[in-house]
């Protein structure tokens, strides 16, 4: 295990919560993607804080239907009393937040993301001081959102450019019917914000295949399917360091 670092984790959540889907409903945190890494850290013994840049969040109107939510998730989701949705309700602000003490940041996601990652000061700092100390940091779905704004202090750009990492495919806009409501809002593609920070993007072979790439201390994953697969990657190259 990592000899310089904190075992401790903070996965952030986008604030967005804006009616963009077809029939009006909203975005927001997608729920498996933050509640699947969250249960792979603290049952790696890792303490998990939760947080967003502005202390509030949304749940996205898909990650609550089936088949993204059943099962454990949905009893997850259910029980108030759970730890996971005990943090959630009362979701740290990014800024309030100490920098220095982290091991680990996750960028969990949601088309949310897209909206308020890109500028979300506080949570690429949280971001850019774990890369910093020579922590890990990782990302799903359209969390790569974030990457672009978080500074390698080192070369003083983006932590992505040269790297190679996968989030939401073009496919999986298309199969939401969201792509032209995103070119109106002026909201980028992942693959698209990735590419013109300087990294390469990965593509699974389906929209929601269960894939995830690391790429140095940087770990993405590319759907709700990719969160647990992307968290485990996380725990293993921490306990390597």
């Amino acid at each position: 295990m990592s000899k310089k670092l904190q075992r401790k984790a903070v996965i952030a959540i986008s604030s967005y919560e804006g009616a963009i889907y077809p029939q009006g409903h909203k975005t927001g945190l997608f729920f498996v993607e933050a509640l699947h890494p969250f249960e792979v850290l603290t049952s790696a013994g890792f303490e998990v804080d939760l947080a967003s840049e502005t202390g509030t969040h949304g749940l996205d109107y898909n990650s609550l239907q089936p088949p993204f939510l059943s099962g454990s998730d949905k009893a997850v989701f259910n029980n108030p009393k759970h730890p996971f949705m005990q943090k959630l309700a009362k979701l740290n602000k990014a800024e309030d937040l100490k920098l220095g003490e982290y091991g680990v940041f996750f960028a969990s996601a949601g088309h949310a993301a897209l909206y308020d990652y890109p500028t979300a000061k506080n949570l690429q700092t949280l971001a850019a001081d774990v890369w910093n100390r020579e922590g890990i940091v990782g990302t799903v779905c359209h969390g790569p959102a974030i990457l672009p704004g978080v500074i390698d202090a080192k070369t003083g750009k983006s932590i992505v450019a040269g790297r190679t990492v996968t989030g939401f495919m073009i496919e999986g806009e298309l199969i939401f019917n969201i792509l032209d409501k995103m070119r109106h809002d002026k909201v980028v593609p992942i693959v698209e914000a990735v590419e013109a920070a300087g990294g390469y993007y990965s593509t699974a072979m389906n929209a929601f295949d269960d894939y995830s790439v690391t790429s140095g201390r940087l770990i993405s994953g590319t759907n709700p399917e990719s969160g647990r697969n992307t968290a485990e990657r996380i725990v293993r190259l921490f306990d390597s360091m």
